[in-house]
């Protein structure tokens, strides 16, 4: 069970983890990433933070970022980004995936996701860090094999694939460390440019 340290806008967390190291092994695989994932929201925002190293994954951190509601809008999203500026300084990620906005019935959510992710992608793009932006849809694929998969499954194969248990962690916890693996799986799947 993951425990999660917290933000109230400094963010529900987890802290630093040692896990068993299981990982999707694969020599087509190389180097070294972080992968930060956002799954974006002004009341809530999910992170995760992953390492995959030649194939293995470890957990490094997660949790929610979360903001109160009596605040302004303009004040949730300056605590949102300092919180995403404060981890991107303290993990170094080498990559960043901030969930894409594929649908959303209702207009008041949607217009709150996508300010949460403008913010995201400011202080991602700010750092100078390349940025993945996975649909839903793509990331359960990259994940689990199934762009269809509910979020049991997806629950259950970021638990299979980090080698720890997410007993009682939020879904916005755990969405974002799916989307931090498939951001690290594509960082390292990429080709070395040779130096020349």
């Amino acid at each position: 069970m993951i425990r999660l340290r917290s933000y109230e806008c400094q963010a529900d967390r987890t802290t630093k983890f040692e896990p068993s190291r299981r990982g999707a092994g694969g020599a087509r695989y190389h180097g070294r990433v972080i992968a930060l994932g956002i799954d974006p929201g002004t009341a809530v925002c999910g992170f995760g933070v992953v390492a995959f190293d030649g194939g293995t994954l470890r957990l490094v951190d997660a949790g929610c970022i979360r903001t109160t509601a009596d605040d302004s809008d303009a004040h949730r999203l300056r605590q949102l980004y300092g919180a995403l500026r404060q981890l991107i300084a303290e993990h170094g990620p080498g990559r960043v995936g901030i969930e894409r906005l594929f649908f959303q019935r209702n207009v008041q959510t949607a217009m709150a996701v996508g300010q949460a992710r403008g913010v995201a992608l400011l202080a991602a793009s700010e750092a100078g860090i390349p940025i993945d932006e996975p649909t839903p849809n793509e990331v359960k694929q990259q994940v689990c094999g199934n762009g269809s998969a509910d979020k049991q499954q997806v629950a259950a194969m970021v638990e299979r694939l980090l080698g720890v248990s997410l007993a009682n962690t939020p879904d916005d916890a755990t969405d974002a460390l799916a989307i931090a693996i498939g951001t690290a799986y594509r960082a390292a799947a990429e080709p070395r440019v040779a130096a020349g």
